[in-house]
């Protein structure tokens, strides 16, 4: 504790005699400071005893007095020490008088205490204080060391709620919590995910203050991590603001946290490349290998189904702002999975490739589900039109095992593909079957072709010499049954079987031929998409 007004009129060597303001003397003492201006106020920063001798007063003035006092109190000064036997036998009872109507503690200092010994006295006691303070902070420091040695991060905040008297909750990257002490603060760590949202995009290392007089309690938000983002955040939830002792507890914890985010970034780096390896295995149809590659780290993804995931940057042309945080979307992709992933205690395989991102994820698990949610999030942005110019095209291939692991790959390509055409942003092979292939068939290069292996029959129709391009698609229609064709077109089955012959002769082609009949039925609804 700082040294009080108390504190002082207790010191048996300073002989100080309390002569008003009796029920104030708890108030800290900053400093204790001598001056005989009229008006010190401008020299005053606030916590002073301030030490005079009336020198320059008129201390019998009950007007001057009260305005000399009014004023001290004013810019903040917790006591005034008035020293008798110098100018003044005894206090002048107008400063007596000033000093109890402001409440401001009025001390009396006898002629044999020096201001000097007060000053040497306040200052020992805020030296004092200091070491205390500075003692703890290292007892902390190596409890905390301790704690997080031991326990890791779940033990290090339960040694800091306990330093500070409060609670604290560590987020991860994307803002999810992922530990608090004690258990019962996870309630109110939850209700602080849009501060540190807000505290993530400014440049590590950043904090605020959530609450405060009022409020539940006071919050401090603190992010770790060296990089240009935060890698994770902090919480510290207390009471009260944050005494010097307690705040060395937290810059530690700090410390030790941005450590452990920066030795799990390297160990991330290492898995990353295991994985690279893993997935090169899989995709070579070496499956044993990748097994004993992966090892506990991989190990029980490879032993049920999985999907293999593929995403890539798109282009959108809605909205000012690039996607994703700091304009990378599979940066946000991969912290989504990472983090549901991580809190949902399973094992995941992210391998970024240049502008694409493989993940091997459980099937029905969390890091697949935030894939979904992603491409449902980016999908919503899109119809209220504050979509992203860069966003990221998801496919997803159907469940498989590790044997199958190159045909997944194949699948979640198709997949993306078929998103891409589509304008979609998530696709999952399944989808594939279900859906129809004349979506398909609005590719430009299909259109080409289909418009150029109808071009003759079209410019033969144009001349008004027959209907050859709707009794083409009739008879195909009907599989090429004459009567039903023809009286679908309302003529004659022979004039339907010399349309069919003009058609062979002005493309060149046999309509006998399955193939051929096939081309010509695509390129139909080829154009007839247009």
């Amino acid at each position: 504790m700082p040294p009080t007004l108390a504190s002082l009129v207790h010191h048996s060597a300073l002989k100080l005699t309390v002569r008003a303001g009796e029920d104030r003397l708890d108030v800290p003492v900053r400093w204790a400071h001598v001056s005989e201006l009229a008006d010190p106020v401008p020299y005053m920063e606030g916590g002073e005893l301030l030490l005079i001798t009336a020198l320059k007063l008129d201390a019998e003035d009950p007007e001057a007095m009260r305005r000399y006092v009014k004023r001290l109190v004013g810019a903040g000064v917790v006591g005034l020490g008035f020293a008798v036997g110098v100018n003044y036998e005894d206090i002048p009872q107008a400063l007596v008088d000033a000093a109890a109507h402001e409440g401001l503690p009025l001390l009396e200092v006898p002629r044999r205490t020096p201001f000097l010994a007060i000053s040497k006295a306040v200052s020992a006691a805020i030296a004092a204080d200091q070491y205390r303070a500075v003692t703890a902070g290292f007892a902390a420091q190596r409890e905390l060391t301790k704690q997080a040695l031991a326990d890791g991060p779940e033990g290090l905040l339960s040694a800091l709620a306990s330093q500070v008297d409060g609670w604290a909750a560590l987020y991860d990257a994307s803002g999810a919590v992922v530990a608090t002490a004690p258990e019962w603060a996870g309630r109110r760590a939850a209700r602080l995910t849009a501060d540190v949202e807000r505290l993530r995009e400014r440049p590590a290392p950043a904090s605020s203050v959530v609450g405060g007089p009022g409020n539940e309690d006071r919050v401090e938000l603190h992010s770790l991590g060296t990089g240009r983002r935060p890698r994770a955040a902090l919480a510290v939830g207390t009471a009260a603001a944050l005494g010097t002792a307690e705040r060395y507890a937290v810059h530690s914890a700090i410390a030790l946290l941005t450590l452990t985010t920066e030795r799990s970034r390297s160990l991330h780096a290492a898995e990353q490349r295991i994985g690279v390896a893993v997935l090169r295995m899989l995709l070579a149809g070496e499956p044993d290998h990748a097994r004993a590659v992966a090892g506990d780290l991989y190990g029980a993804l490879l032993d049920a189904p999985f999907r293999l995931v593929i995403a890539e940057t798109g282009t959108a042309v809605r909205g000012p702002e690039a996607g994703g945080a700091d304009g990378d979307p599979l940066g946000t992709l991969t912290e989504a999975v990472e983090s549901a992933a991580a809190r949902a205690g399973e094992a995941v395989l992210v391998v970024p490739e240049g502008e694409r991102l493989v993940v091997l994820a459980a099937d029905g698990g969390a890091a697949v589900g935030a894939c979904a949610d992603y491409g449902a999030a980016v999908e919503a942005a899109r119809s209220s039109d504050q979509g992203q110019d860069e966003e990221v095209v998801v496919g997803v291939s159907a469940p498989v095992g590790p044997v199958a692991a190159a045909a997944a790959y194949k699948q979640a390509e198709q997949a993306l593909s078929v998103a891409r055409r589509r304008g979609r942003v998530y696709v999952e092979h399944e989808q594939l079957a279900a859906g129809s292939v004349v979506p398909l068939l609005a590719d430009d290069a299909v259109k080409a072709f289909a418009d150029g292996l109808l071009r003759p029959l079209y410019e033969h129709d144009a001349t008004g010499r027959g209907d050859l391009v709707a009794s083409l698609r009739a008879w195909l229609s009907r599989h090429g049954q004459w009567d039903a064709a023809a009286a679908d077109l309302g003529v004659h089955r022979h004039t339907l079987r010399y349309r069919m012959r003009r058609v062979e002769e002005i493309l060149g082609r046999s309509l006998d031929d399955p193939d051929v009949r096939m081309e010509l039925w695509l390129a139909l609804k080829a154009t007839a998409a247009e």
